[in-house]
């Protein structure tokens, strides 16, 4: 009997030990994953601690403009901490507040934003023609119209990372 109850509380440890190796969410790391839309096909993964930054720059077809964008890396999340659109012929952008820069997107101009907290978990981006977007994490940066082509899609996806991954 007393073996029985051990063999089971041995294996209740275990399942639990596996349960907080790979289920469980670890307070201050952020899974990033950018894969390819339709096939899954991972791209790009990386473990990021918070506060950790992560660039995307495109150039928007509408206006000429490139656009910078800056994320953090936040409890699971990117952040999204700043925008500038900048004419690379004009001089530098203006500094608009953060309510204003939603309308901004949509009626062109350049302009920067900065102090912003727009969390995300998921974002699908296409590629086109013009825009050729690309994102810097680290030192790696991943040209998204290489990776799927013209007309190809990318989700990039955060999460928490598990405690297992943050041992690599």
């Amino acid at each position: 009997m007393r073996a029985g109850i051990f063999a089971s509380a041995l294996l209740l440890i275990f399942l639990l030990g596996l349960w907080f190796l790979f289920g469980t969410g670890l307070s201050g790391y952020t899974r990033l994953e950018l894969t390819e839309t339709g096939t899954g096909r991972k791209i790009f993964s990386a473990i990021l601690r918070d506060g950790e930054p992560t660039v995307l720059t495109w150039k928007n077809s509408l206006f000429g403009l490139r656009v910078t964008e800056t994320f953090e890396a936040r409890k699971g999340a990117l952040v999204l901490t700043q925008v500038t659109f900048a004419d690379s012929q004009g001089s530098a952008p203006p500094l608009v507040g953060p309510t204003d820069m939603d309308d901004l997107y949509h009626t062109g101009g350049p302009f920067s934003a900065r102090g912003l907290a727009k969390p995300f978990k998921r974002v699908a981006y296409r590629v086109g023609e013009v825009g050729d977007p690309k994102m810097k994490v680290r030192d790696r940066v991943v040209e998204f119209k290489e990776e799927v082509g013209f007309g190809g899609g990318i989700v990039l996806t955060a999460t928490h990372a598990n405690v297992l991954e943050t041992l690599r």
